[in-house]
Parts: structure tokens; sequence; C-alpha cells
């Protein structure tokens, strides 16, 4: 069974913030010549690699709720040039939303077993991401979502 992450999105206030940031990053490495790879660095590297990428996915927390995922393709430790293990988080660029799931502020990323994992948005939800941003965080906010 598949181990999951969760990981406070730090810089976004919306799920489609990550998605510019995201074809951002594609369309520089596009121009650079580098390979069309979307990653995320971390401190800490996860010792459940192989749990994790055998179909485990980054859950965002993005102002407070817990809104999308990202399909978690490879985990790539490396050493920067300050002598610090980190690694690469290697994600599947598409987003998919989650119902939101309310979760406080913690530093560094956590993992998530797959019950606690909320839902991926059903087809007849889609429509509430049409719902500016900031009504939906609203919403959550009064518990309606």
């Amino acid at each position: 069974m598949a181990l999951n992450m969760l990981k406070l999105c730090v810089g976004c206030d919306s799920v489609e913030d990550l998605e510019e940031w995201i074809a951002f990053r594609l369309d520089e490495k596009s121009r650079a010549g580098e390979p069309l790879e979307h990653s995320h660095i971390t401190r800490m590297i996860p010792t459940r690699r192989d749990e994790i990428v055998d179909g485990g996915s980054l859950f965002w927390v993005i102002k407070g709720n817990v809104q999308c995922r990202q399909e978690i393709v490879d985990i790539r430790p490396f050493v920067d040039d300050e002598g610090i293990s980190r690694c690469h988080l290697v994600l599947d660029p598409a987003v998919r939303r989650t119902e939101w799931q309310p979760r406080r502020a913690f530093q560094g990323w956590r993992y998530l077993k797959p019950g606690e994992a909320p839902a991926d948005l059903r087809h007849g939800q889609a429509g509430m991401m049409a719902v500016p941003p900031q009504l939906r965080r609203e919403l959550a906010d009064l518990g309606l979502l």
C-alpha cells in the first residue's frame, strides 16, 4: 500500500498559484534545454522511499487546508554545495484537487497514511473550482467545505 507525504505549500495562496508556479518552472527548464521534470527540494530524506514511490503522493497544505496533491515519481537524495544532505521529490506536474481537510501549520513534511488522506474531488464536485479562491477559503473557515 502506498504511503503519502504532507507538506505546507509556502508562498502559494491557492491551488491556482501552485499550478502557475509549476508551469513557470517547466517553461524555464524548457527554455534552458533542461529535462522537463518537476521536483521539490526538501531537507529531510524519507526513509520509507519504496512505499512512497509505489503510488504515493505529496499532499499540499495551502492556507491551512489540504487542497491538492501531486503524485511522487521518484525520490533522489543529493548533497548540496554546502555539504547538506537533501533530496529531490520528483513530482508529476499534474495537480489533482482533493477534498479540503484542515491542517495546522508544521515544519518540514509528514508521512500521511492512505486512510488519513483526503479523497480526490469527484467529477460532480469539480464545479467548486469555479468558485473564487477567497470565497472557497471563507467557506472552509466556516466549516462548509
